[in-house]
């Protein structure tokens, strides 16, 4: 890629117009989307998974963002407004959101590429001379600058960041190849037998669903598309196998610029990925670093207080070791060891959490052990109740991963459903 000023990246992502899909329900997840969609499941203590792209885009210079949603998305909804916001429209910067309307017909969104399509009247209106179109579901720092930069560089009509992955994990992605000077010649959607990279015979080049697209030539692709009754209107499946060989498709490795490694990238698409993608934030250098002021992520958080750890008696003791706790918890003669805690939650005297995940405005009670399990936003856990011992009897009440974590939910401790999560 040719080094290029700020001020020649500055151009190309103000007129960018970001596309943010956001209207899966994540059904691998559990009962964690049960009434929420994937994207507004919260994520290290006091984000949710959705603030990522966004804080990337804005982190970018890209300032005119549409999240599209679809899924149960009240509470999606509900975050970006509050939290995403602060933009200013007479600079014309916005968030948008953009709910499933049946704008061109009478049927729901039927694949990403059709999500996409079914706006196009909005997308020209605001006449972007590029489209980046990102997953609202995957957590990862990256500068879409560099990419639009090598984008135009490359003199492509469209580009795919790419990432290495092992080849069991590739049979979840679009793999790719691509030849010495990056264009892509092979596009395959979630193969059963991934095809190797040329120099690394266990390891595949994998799409990570972000796409920079020059607009007039996605405006083209989409509308011949959507005449296509055979297709499934979705970008890995349709639009990609389509244009390569046919138009000029670009791979765009995703790397850390300071290393030239791979850089953190989480899919955290099942429960036993969300579980580990948070608790590795709890390690002393974690690969993903929050408390980067060069790169900040922004969310949408209450006015809370700071936690509060009480009791110091030799039975007694409210403390956290190797563990993130969030404001507004009380910590009341508890034990927390290499847990994370999001915002408003109380644990009771002699109860002890061990190597779990607690979603905000929990309540776990007296003299519990919970151990390797993802607690749900406003669980109340009653007194003396114990989780991750017998996996076999959390089985009957609860769900256990293939990993042995166990997930709880208020609707499965028999609490009234709550639909806004």
């Amino acid at each position: 890629m040719k080094v290029q000023s700020q001020r020649f990246v500055s151009r190309l992502t103000r007129d960018t117009l970001a596309l943010v899909l956001a209207g899966g329900r994540g059904s691998r997840l559990k009962d964690l989307t049960a009434w929420r969609a994937k994207p507004a499941v919260p994520f290290g203590g006091k984000f949710r998974i959705i603030d990522f792209p966004l804080a990337n885009c804005i982190n970018s210079g890209i300032r005119r963002i549409s999240v599209l949603t679809q899924y149960k998305a009240h509470s999606l909804i509900q975050h970006v407004q509050k939290g995403w916001g602060f933009l200013r429209g007479e600079f014309n910067e916005f968030v948008e959101i953009w709910p499933a309307q049946q704008r061109v017909d009478t049927s729901w969104y039927a694949g990403t590429a059709d999500a996409v399509y079914q706006n196009l009247d909005i997308i020209r209106e605001h006449d972007p001379e590029y489209i980046l179109i990102l997953a609202g579901d995957h957590i990862y720092k990256m500068d879409y600058g560099e990419m639009i930069a090598y984008h135009v560089d490359s003199n492509a009509d469209m580009t795919v960041a790419c990432l290495e992955v092992d080849l069991e994990a590739a049979k979840s992605f679009g793999v790719m190849a691509c030849d010495q000077t990056g264009q892509v010649y092979e596009f395959q959607e979630k193969p059963a037998r991934p095809s190797p990279m040329p120099e690394k015979s266990d390891i595949a080049l994998a799409s990570m669903g972000v796409y920079v697209f020059n607009a007039s030539f996605l405006y083209e692709q989409l509308v011949r598309d959507a005449d296509m009754s055979k297709s499934n209107h979705d970008f890995g499946q349709d639009i990609i196998p389509h244009i390569i060989g046919r138009y000029r498709v670009m791979a765009f490795p995703y790397r850390d610029t300071q290393t030239d490694t791979q850089a953190y990238w989480r899919d955290v698409g099942t429960v036993d990925a969300y579980w580990a993608a948070n608790l590795e934030l709890i390690g002393v250098t974690p690969e993903l670093n929050l408390y980067d002021q060069d790169w900040p992520i922004w969310t949408y958080q209450e006015q809370l207080p700071p936690a509060k750890f009480v009791f110091d008696d030799d039975d007694r003791r409210g403390m956290a070791v190797d563990s993130m706790v969030s404001g507004g918890c009380i910590i009341s003669g508890a034990l927390i060891k290499h847990s994370l805690l999001f915002s408003n939650v109380e644990v009771d005297s002699y109860t002890v959490i061990e190597d779990s995940v607690v979603l905000p405005d929990a309540h776990v009670g007296k003299n519990c052990h919970i151990k390797r399990a993802i607690l749900d936003k406003g669980c109340q856990i009653p007194d003396g109740m114990v989780i991750g011992q017998n996996l076999e009897d959390d089985a009957r009440r609860f769900h256990v991963s293939p990993g042995g974590v166990v997930l709880v939910t208020s609707d499965m401790l028999g609490a009234p459903r709550r639909r806004a999560r």
